[in-house]
């Protein structure tokens, strides 16, 4: 008896995008981005927040429960993806489904708020370690949702959240379930995580741009560009994975992969990104290169890590190039949930057969259907993932 597959029965984000996965697709057919000015340090910085209807949403659940309001948003972000993930897949509360849901940075923000009053005081509160611990995330979920199965927090920078998937699938094709919650959350809007990324000088300039959306801070998937564009954006993404083609089947995972090439400085991966070539080698398998119709690439924006996957992707598929996407230029850099974030696009162009361009791009290849897509994450370090989905 054939082996059934593992389909994504459910999908759900909070992002900049919008709360709704109609407000999301809506937003990916304008050619604006979601882009704000924020002084977050000494100066202003372009940064992708949640919008303010949205974060009504968070604030609200928030006040739903003495108990949450001493959770960190990468925690209630992922916390409202995931109660309506699981609702459109139908899964019930207190049934027995698996959860694996990471972040790269975890609680940054109610971590650096008590470490300030630490500062001040000489003395941590009592809630410090347990609320900001990477576990948090997957633990309250599952308190929240009452499942009565494992429950995972990992973070493998920003390749975490398909490495959930990976994870999930591995749980099911192994027996030990049937159904994983797998995904990333995100909330790295802080003073000290944004002077990171400048420290790498891998930041956009916020001065070079006036406020106007149709002049864009990041220039993902841009080969002309000559300066780092990487812009931080916040958010979670939650998908349900099931054994076998169900009513609310989305997607079907046909292929994945993973690999690690070693660290040749602490962000950057090789020229030729060989990372990438062995995960997209290893998730194609039997697929022909051509049956690829789009591939949505990591491309964070700079100048290094644009052009590195771009020529693994020329190395792999050679004429065969599939037309390529992201959405960085739209909605940022969100870390460990950014790999889900672009999955869920690609479910979306799967759904609608209609390829999301980018405005400032030249686009050579535009598919004419969309049967199969290819998902790029990598995190610093080389920590590369590729998905192949096929329409159900």
């Amino acid at each position: 008896m054939p082996e059934q597959p593992i389909t994504i029965t459910a999908i759900s984000s909070i992002s900049s995008l919008g709360k709704s996965i109609e407000e999301v697709w809506k937003n990916y057919q304008q050619e604006n981005h979601l882009f704000e000015k924020r002084s977050l340090g000494d100066q202003e910085d372009w940064v992708a927040p949640l919008s303010q209807k949205t974060k009504l949403a968070i604030t609200a659940l928030k006040e739903s429960n003495a108990k949450y309001k001493n959770l960190d948003n990468t925690v209630l972000y992922a916390l409202y993806a995931s109660r309506q993930a699981i609702q459109k897949a139908g899964w019930k509360e207190g049934t027995n489904f698996g959860i694996n849901i990471g972040s790269s940075r975890g609680a940054t923000g109610l971590f650096e708020k008590y470490y300030d009053d630490f500062k001040i005081t000489g003395k941590a509160s009592p809630l410090s370690s347990p609320t900001t611990t990477l576990g948090n995330i997957s633990s309250w979920i599952a308190h929240d949702l009452k499942t009565k199965g494992p429950e995972i927090s990992h973070s493998i920078t920003c390749s975490t959240a398909l490495h959930a998937l990976l994870n999930g699938m591995a749980w099911i094709k192994s027996g030990m379930a049937d159904r994983f919650l797998v995904g990333g959350s995100e909330a790295p809007l802080t003073s000290f995580t944004l002077a990171q990324m400048k420290a790498l000088k891998i930041y956009a300039h916020c001065q070079q741009l006036s406020v106007d959306t149709l002049s864009y801070p990041c220039k993902a998937l841009d080969f002309e560009k000559n300066k780092n564009s990487m812009v931080l954006g916040e958010g979670a993404s939650v998908a349900c994975l099931e054994k076998g083609v169900q009513k609310s089947s989305l997607a079907i995972v046909e292929g994945i992969g993973y690999a690690t090439e070693p660290l040749e400085h602490y962000v950057s991966i090789s020229s030729d990104a060989n990372c990438f070539q062995r995960s997209m080698e290893m998730a194609l398998g039997n697929i022909p290169y051509d049956a690829i119709d789009v591939i949505v690439m990591h491309a964070p924006g700079t100048l290094k890590g644009d052009i590195s996957e771009y020529r693994a992707i020329q190395e792999v598929f050679g004429d065969h190039l599939p037309a390529v996407t992201t959405n960085k230029w739209k909605i940022g850099h969100a870390f460990g949930a950014s790999g889900m974030l672009s999955l869920e696009l690609a479910i979306l162009m799967l759904q609608h057969q209609e390829f999301i361009t980018i405005p400032f791009v030249t686009h050579k290849r535009k598919p004419k259907k969309i049967t199969k897509i290819l998902i790029n994450a990598v995190g610093f370090g080389g920590n590369a993932v590729s998905v192949v989905l096929g329409k159900v």
